[in-house]
C-alpha cells in the first residue's frame, strides 16, 4: 500500500515539474522574441543590484508597511519551503521526518518555520485587509480590474491555505507522536501548532492518520499547484526579479540611447564642411523599423521587465501625469506589454512556431498615442519600481516609431522641432531677431 502511495507521489512530483518547465520553456522563448541588446558589462555592479535589489529587498522598504510585510511573506515563505524538500524525500521513500536524526538543530528549523508561517499568515491578512477593505488607491485603479485584480486576492488566500495546512499538518503530527503511533515519530518544536493540537485530543488515532496524510498531501500538492499558477500571475517576480534586476539599465537615469544611423546624419548635417556626397564612415546599419509599435520591436530586457512586473503600482502612484488625471498609468504599459506578448507567444504556438500577422499591434490595439504622449519623461516610474522594471524605456520607444515612422507627433511637438529646424531654436523667432528680447523695457 506504501509503495502505490510513493508511485503516485512521485507521478505529482514529475507532472508538476514537468509542467513548470514546460512554461518556463515557452516563457524563455517569448522574451527571446524581444531584439538584441546587450547587458554583459559591469558585472560586479549588476550582481550588487541583484543582492541589493532583489534579495534585500532595498526598494520595498521605502515604503515601511507593506516593505516589512512584504519581506516577512518571502523571507518565511523561501525558509518554510526548504521543508519540501524533507516532504520530497519522504513522499519518494515513504520515510517519515527524515531529518529528525539533526536533533536539536531539526527542532529548531521546525520552530522556526512555525514562527514564520504564523508571520505570514499575519503579513498575508494584513495585505487583505488593505485591498479590500481599506481599498488603498492603487489596488482599486482603473487599471486594474478584471483577473489582474483577482489574481492578486488569489495568490493571498493560496499563502493562507499552504500556511495553515502546515501548522495543521505538524499539530496533527505532534499528536500522533505523542501517542506513540506507530511510524510517527518526536522530532521538532511545535511553537505555533501546539495551539491547534488539542482540536485533535479527542479524536482517534486512525481518523486522525487520515487528517494528518490529508493535510500533507494538499501541502504538497498546493506547493506544487502554485509553482505552476506563478507564470499566469503577478507572482513570476517571485522568480523574475532576480535576473531582472541583474539585466537592469545601469546608466543614469534620464540617459537614453541614440540610434547610431540618426546620429552620424545629424553629425553630417551640423559640420558645414562636410560633403554630403562623400562616403562617410560605416555606421551600424539603420533599423528596418525605427522605434517600436509591437513587443517584437522591443528588446528582450524590456520583455523581461514586462513579465516581471508585480503589479503593485507604486509606478502608477508617483506618477505626475497619472496624479493630474492623464490618461497614462506606467503600470497599465508593462501589463499591456506582457498580456500583447502572451497573444503572440499564443499565436505562434497555434501556428507551429510561425508567427502569423494577426492585424493587431501593441501601439492602438493595447497603448494609445494619448497614453505615451501625456508621459513627462520624468523617471519617478522608474525610481519607484522595487524590481528595477523600465516603462519609460519602452514608452519612448514607442514614441519614436510615432515620430519616425508615421510623423505622428503632437501639434506642438511637430512646431517645436520645425523651428530647431528653421531657426536653430525651438522659439518661432529667426536667428537674427533671436536677442530682442534683451532690448524690452
Amino acid at each position: 500500500m506504501h509503495y502505490i502511495d510513493n508511485i503516485i507521489f512521485a507521478l505529482i512530483l514529475v507532472a508538476g515539474f514537468g509542467y513548470f518547465a514546460f512554461n518556463v520553456k515557452k516563457l524563455v522563448r517569448n522574451i527571446k522574441l524581444g531584439q538584441d541588446v546587450d547587458r554583459s558589462d559591469n558585472k560586479k555592479e549588476r550582481w550588487a543590484n541583484m543582492a541589493l535589489i532583489a534579495l534585500g529587498q532595498s526598494k520595498m522598504v521605502k515604503r515601511p508597511i507593506a516593505g516589512v510585510l512584504h519581506i516577512i511573506v518571502y523571507v518565511g515563505f523561501v525558509i518554510i519551503n526548504i521543508e519540501l524538500l524533507e516532504i520530497i524525500i519522504d513522499g519518494l521513500f515513504g520515510t517519515h521526518r527524515i531529518f529528525a536524526f539533526m536533533g536539536t538543530f531539526y527542532n529548531i528549523l521546525i520552530g522556526s518555520f512555525e514562527i514564520l508561517a504564523f508571520l505570514v499568515l499575519f503579513s498575508v491578512i494584513t495585505f487583505l485587509v488593505r485591498r479590500n477593505i481599506i481599498k488603498l488607491k492603487r489596488f482599486i485603479h482603473n487599471d486594474l480590474k478584471g483577473w489582474p485584480k483577482s489574481d492578486g486576492n488569489y495568490i493571498l488566500y493560496f499563502e493562507i491555505a499552504l500556511m495553515l495546512l502546515f501548522l495543521f499538518m505538524n499539530a496533527a503530527d505532534a499528536t500522533l507522536a505523542q501517542r506513540g503511533t506507530e511510524h510517527y515519530i518526536q522530532a521538532g518544536a511545535f511553537p505555533i501548532s501546539s495551539f491547534i493540537a488539542p482540536m485533535f485530543e479527542n479524536i482517534p488515532s486512525e481518523t486522525l492518520i487520515i487528517l494528518e496524510r490529508t493535510f500533507w498531501w494538499l501541502h504538497i500538492v498546493g506547493i506544487l499547484i502554485f509553482m505552476n499558477y506563478l507564470y499566469y500571475s503577478k507572482h513570476l517576480h517571485i522568480l523574475l526579479a532576480f535576473p531582472n534586476t541583474y539585466y537592469a539599465d545601469l546608466n543614469p537615469k534620464g540617459k537614453f540611447n541614440n540610434l547610431e544611423s540618426v546620429t552620424a546624419e545629424v553629425k553630417l548635417m551640423l559640420d558645414p564642411t562636410a560633403d554630403p556626397f562623400a562616403a562617410q564612415p560605416q555606421t551600424d546599419a539603420a533599423p528596418a523599423k525605427f522605434g517600436a509599435s509591437d513587443v517584437q520591436d522591443l528588446n528582450w530586457v524590456q520583455l523581461l521587465n514586462a513579465y516581471t512586473c508585480t503589479e503593485c503600482g507604486r509606478c502608477t502612484s508617483a506618477c505626475p501625469a497619472n496624479i493630474t488625471g492623464k490618461k497614462l498609468s506606467p503600470r497599465k504599459i508593462m501589463m499591456d506589454t506582457r498580456d500583447r506578448l502572451e497573444e503572440v507567444g499564443k499565436n505562434i504556438d497555434a501556428n507551429k512556431g510561425i508567427f502569423v500577422p494577426d492585424n493587431k499591434t501593441l501601439l492602438n490595439d493595447y497603448i494609445t498615442p494619448e497614453e505615451l504622449w501625456a508621459c513627462t519623461s520624468c523617471n519617478a516610474c522608474v525610481e519607484e519600481c522595487p524590481v528595477s522594471i523600465n516603462p519609460l524605456s519602452i514608452i519612448m520607444d514607442m514614441r519614436r516609431y510615432l515620430v519616425m515612422e508615421q510623423s505622428a507627433a503632437p501639434m506642438s511637438l511637430n512646431a517645436m522641432m520645425t523651428n530647431i529646424e528653421n531657426n536653430a531654436a525651438p522659439w518661432q523667432y529667426s536667428q537674427q531677431d533671436r536677442l530682442n528680447w534683451k532690448n524690452e523695457n
